[in-house]
């Protein structure tokens, strides 16, 4: 059965994905949501060639962080309050010329591969999200969630 695009019911399955990082966000945010203005996150489709590898979750990475860069000069972009940057664009920063918010990298396929099913899925990508967020504020995944998983 075919879905016009304008029913809620045709979503790509990246699309659902970046639902799944901003769900994760959600939970957060009756705790965290101070802590959580002031970082950006995003989704790419795997890993750079050059990302360090044996991370917690095995030797692919499943995300990474880039922690903000002080201000280096006049224009400074404002950061979105928990936004989710467009899949595919750059990663790379253009404005070098202003001070760059935290930011969460989320990768979609090595994610998905290591998912049964979309609970899961949306488990995993809450765990990583914790993770990630808890090492921008220097404590505990479990901290951050006392549900937390743990990298199981």
């Amino acid at each position: 059965m075919l879905v016009p695009p304008d029913v809620p019911l045709h979503r790509t399955r990246a699309e659902r994905f970046d639902d799944l990082v901003l769900q994760a966000v959600a939970r957060l945010e009756p705790q965290w949501e101070a802590h959580l203005s002031g970082i950006e996150f995003a989704v790419e489709e795997i890993p750079p060639a050059d990302a360090p590898l044996n991370g917690p979750h095995g030797p692919v990475p499943l995300s990474r962080l880039e922690l903000a860069t002080p201000p280096g000069g006049p224009g400074a972009p404002g950061g979105e309050r928990a936004g989710l940057a467009v899949p595919g664009t750059p990663d790379t920063a253009d404005e070098e010329d202003g001070p760059q918010p935290p930011r969460i990298v989320v990768y979609r396929r090595p994610l998905m591969a290591r998912a049964d099913g979309e609970d899961e899925l949306g488990e995993l990508v809450f765990d990583v999200v914790v993770e990630e967020f808890a090492r921008i504020l220097g404590i505990d995944p479990a901290d951050v969630d006392p549900g937390y998983a743990g990298g199981e």
